[in-house]
């Protein structure tokens, strides 16, 4: 992902920044979805894995980026509650 669109997005809802979500996250995340454990915000499931995300800065949300696209929608969002093994940083 371009660093200077990485430098300008935030989160719709918390307008906290966000960073590229590093591959321990990302492997925790995606464990998560292949267990059929993960929701999006709207209550759908998130069923395919993630191979790029982007994270708040407190680490509660993540937002899948599709093609290089952020997808930063509010209802999209997937909360890292719902990962047990989600670290911390």
């Amino acid at each position: 992902m371009d660093r200077k669109l990485l430098d300008l997005l935030c989160s719709p809802d918390t307008r906290q920044p966000l960073a590229l979500l590093e591959s321990r996250g990302l492997d925790a995340l995606n464990r998560a979805i292949a267990a059929g454990q993960v929701r999006r915000a709207d209550g759908s499931p998130q069923a395919a894995p993630l191979r790029e995300a982007l994270v708040t800065r407190d680490r509660k949300q993540v937002y899948r980026v599709d093609d290089g696209i952020p997808v930063l929608l509010v209802e999209e969002a997937l909360a890292t509650a719902q990962v047990a093994d989600f670290p911390s940083a």
